[in-house]
């Protein structure tokens, strides 16, 4: 008997320690916003445009998406939102100190800020993709489209009945309505709202067309039927955010 459970102790911990090489192993997603300086918004983007992202490709990190925001004097003259895939956390670690120690941008950045410091303010979350939608790659679209980033934070509890509803309901009637569902992400650390927290990605035709969906979806029978039974313990959300944004002319995905 003794024999049995250290056998099984053994199996266990070999197992535990297979799940945290798989999870450490599985591709992530970083959402990095930039904040610049007034007016620097064009220096920011010409340095990303001319020399960060290949920089960014040489040390192994995907460039997904870039964009600025559509609405909002302040936040379109100085906002910068983007999308990495990285291998893995530590993966990612590496890369970023590889590409700082780049003479290469080390040369670009002092250059490109030979007028002063473009950028104010870096905030960076990582994020893992949820089982109920295909990861967001890299890859060009046809261009002309708006994106929406969105950010819904559960009630307290509620996470996986918010991840419930949206795989057995919401993304087909998003599709249904003609939304283009992309990226569904939830956040990998605790303090960035890991066990409450879903962010994702919609585009659309154009301003109109997703004013148009909007509508459309939020008048549909089928949505207000799993709505009502999703809640019926509770809403599942305690705030709801969305920025609309407009890709840069070097995003890969447009």
């Amino acid at each position: 008997m003794k024999i049995l459970r250290l056998s099984l102790a053994i199996l266990a911990a070999a197992a535990a320690g297979t799940f945290v090489r798989a999870a450490d192993a599985a591709p992530v997603y970083e959402l990095r916003t930039y904040t610049t300086h007034p007016g620097k918004l064009p220096d920011l983007l010409a340095r990303f445009r001319n020399h960060t992202v290949k920089l960014f490709e040489k040390h192994g990190m995907v460039n997904v998406g870039y964009w600025v925001p559509a609405d909002g004097k302040d936040a379109a003259d100085t906002t910068l939102i983007y999308l990495l895939e990285h291998k893995s956390r530590a993966a990612a670690t590496e890369s970023w100190k590889n590409f700082r120690t780049d003479p290469a941008w080390q040369d670009a950045q002092k250059k490109s800020e030979a007028g002063g410091k473009i950028v104010a303010k870096v905030e960076s979350v990582f994020l893992a993709k949820t089982d109920y939608a295909k990861a967001m790659t890299a890859g060009n679209g046809k261009g002309g489209r708006v994106f929406e980033l969105r950010t819904y934070t559960a009630a307290e509890g509620k996470l996986d009945a918010l991840d419930a509803r949206f795989r057995d309901h919401t993304l087909a009637l998003f599709s249904k309505h003609g939304m283009t569902n992309l990226g569904y992400f939830h956040p990998t650390d605790a303090d960035k709202g890991a066990a409450s927290t879903l962010i994702y990605l919609l585009a659309y035709p154009s301003r109109e067309a997703a004013a148009a969906s909007w509508k459309a979806f939020a008048g549909d029978d089928a949505w207000k039927t799993a709505r009502t039974a999703s809640e019926k313990n509770g809403k599942l959300t305690s705030k709801v955010t969305g920025v609309y944004l407009n890709p840069t002319d070097f995003s890969a995905v447009k």
